[in-house]
């Protein structure tokens, strides 16, 4: 299980404050800990190794079981920018339409999240401690 280095508390106030990912962000490091506490929450809620994602700058993780990936360039890739991520994890965008737009790229049979997001629904207040 992937280590916590986000508080729920921290987290659930900057994903209150990027409001869904609305544009504009706010500041760096309250976008930054939103992404970071959701990836945390991602890998929480889908443990694995087999999919790699990323949110430049902000973070990356490894979740969804399957195979484990050791070195080199993972084969299971879902890359994107922090307002996509966002409005993914809260539901404000679905995975089809992000994808379809271009917003998001994800290469490997495994790599799409379509069944894991939203995580954070507006009609879902569950987070994870």
């Amino acid at each position: 299980m992937a280590r916590r280095r986000i508080s729920a508390a921290d987290g659930r106030s900057a994903l209150a404050a990027v409001g869904g990912a609305r544009e504009p962000l706010p500041d760096r490091n309250t976008t930054a800990t939103a992404v970071r506490y959701t990836l945390e929450e991602l890998a929480h809620r889908a443990p694995g190794n087999s999919v790699e994602v990323r949110v430049p700058p902000h973070g990356v993780t490894q979740c969804i079981e399957g195979p484990r990936h050791t070195r080199g360039t993972p084969p299971n890739v879902v890359e994107t920018d922090a307002g996509t991520w966002l409005a993914l994890v809260t539901g404000n965008t679905t995975w089809a339409d992000a994808v379809r737009a271009g917003k998001v790229a994800a290469s490997g049979q495994r790599s799409g999240l379509a069944d894991v997001l939203p995580l954070f629904p507006s009609t879902d207040d569950r987070i994870s401690e």
